[in-house]
């Protein structure tokens, strides 16, 4: 059986960068579709969600980050934001909502296509040597690599992780109780490093702390080590 090509929704109110958007996905091998209205987005998310979503931040109906904030309440799809705003601050809120990347235009038509390729390797989980066990258990979690899902015990997050947030939190429950640089977290969370703060991985933590903090009883097991990074302490 063939498989479908997987689907790209680009949310984006100027048509020539949607149009030129959806063509160069098309030549990648995706199904690629668009719409300009975010509530509109919405409600076809909802309906079918893509494999991964383009968000623009200024959209009619509903913007950008307002969209991504709903949309994180209830699937932890792949987003890209794509915004004009090119400041820092504007970034880290995109991430902060739950956004996995942030590219600011003007941008290469080139590297959204690489970027997409990135998001849908760590949603898919594609690792490199040996398969991983579908399901691991440390230290009271349980990390579900074929499904991308964290649990603890048997409860799944109420809130569902990304997946560079799954990929963070994979990696401290590797070494319980060793301390992460925010250098080495964001280097290893993002093979295709680029220009961007380690502010990032403080946004990407503050969102894994509030899902765990709505487990039953919370889990509260990231600690910041002052000037350094996190670590993770387990019970």
């Amino acid at each position: 059986m063939i498989e479908a090509p997987r689907h790209i929704l680009v949310v984006e109110d100027e048509p020539k960068i949607a149009a030129l958007l959806c063509d160069y996905l098309r030549a990648a091998g995706y199904a690629a579709s668009s719409l300009a209205d975010g509530l509109l987005a919405l409600q076809a998310i909802r309906a079918q969600p893509p494999a991964v979503l383009l968000l623009d931040v200024m959209l009619p109906g509903m913007d950008g980050l307002t969209l991504c904030r709903e949309v994180r309440a209830f699937s932890g799809l792949p987003i890209l934001m794509i915004s004009a705003r090119v400041d820092e601050l504007d970034r880290l809120l995109g991430l902060e909502l739950g956004a996995d990347d942030y590219l600011c235009k003007p941008f290469s038509p080139r590297e959204v296509v690489a970027r997409v390729r990135a998001l849908l390797r760590r949603a898919e989980g594609r690792l490199t040597g040996a398969p991983a066990p579908s399901r691991v258990s440390v230290g009271g979690f349980a990390i579900d690599d074929a499904g991308q899902r964290l649990y603890w015990g048997e409860q799944p997050l109420p809130l569902p992780l990304t997946p560079l947030e799954f990929r963070l939190m994979r990696l401290m429950l590797s070494q319980p109780g060793r301390v992460f640089a925010r250098a080495l977290l964001l280097e290893q969370l993002h093979e295709d490093f680029r220009d961007v703060s380690d502010r990032v991985i403080d946004s990407h933590v503050k969102n894994i702390r509030r899902k765990l903090g709505g487990l039953q009883p919370p889990q509260d097991c990231i600690s910041a080590v002052y000037g350094v990074g996190y670590r993770l302490d387990l019970s």
